[in-house]
């Protein structure tokens, strides 16, 4: 029940927001009591926070997943990007954004979480495109994951990239394409075009 409990909670949250979302709104859905709900989790909180935790560990299994199957970090990099998105449903409701807000210190707690996810498989990403010819040998493989993390969270700040104005796939995409073209070699840089060129037609 306790997992039931949770995926049902993960579709509303990420489809109406955690803030709008309630108690009786999850019950009403499952059909059960809120009682039973109250069970397992003692209040809104922990559920957000169990749902959250939740989620982040299923996107890194299926990162990890990813990581050992692709074919060159670039496609990698696009396909972790689509995974994500599909698995926050778009981010129509901005869940960072709403954490931040009314859930700070899951959010804070999250966001050291994805920063030690994020470092080591965009550092192994990086390190494999060096060693396959894709990505310079010159660039600093620490200061490039840091600017990577940083430039795909900022991307999620509502202040600055307000949703009326930019979809989450655009903001994704295009600091994507920004961050590969400021890395790759020659040969990189004609996987990166074919990928683009192939994914638009």
């Amino acid at each position: 029940m306790r997992e039931k409990i949770i995926h049902k909670s993960r579709e509303l949250f990420l489809n109406l927001g955690f803030k709008s979302v309630t108690m009786d709104d999850i019950a009403s859905e499952m059909a059960i009591s809120k009682k039973t709900i109250y069970v397992h989790f003692k209040n809104k909180t922990k559920l957000v926070e169990a749902v959250t935790f939740h989620l982040f560990d299923t996107i890194c299994t299926g990162i990890d997943c990813i990581c050992n199957t692709s074919k060159n970090p670039i496609e990698e990099l696009y396909a972790i990007k689509m995974f994500v998105m599909k698995h926050l449903n778009n981010e129509k409701t901005s869940p960072q954004y709403q954490l931040k807000k009314y859930y700070p210190q899951i959010h804070d707690s999250l966001k050291v979480k994805q920063f030690e996810k994020m470092d080591d498989s965009v550092r192994d990403s990086l390190k494999h495109g060096v060693d396959t010819g894709v990505f310079r040998n010159s660039i600093d493989v620490d200061f490039i994951s840091r600017m990577y993390f940083t430039g795909m969270t900022g991307i999620k700040d509502n202040m600055f990239f307000p949703a009326e104005q930019y979809t989450m796939d655009y903001l994704m995409e295009s600091y994507l394409e920004y961050h590969l073209r400021a890395i790759v070699t020659e040969k990189g840089m004609t996987v990166l075009n074919n990928f683009i060129t192939k994914n638009q037609s």
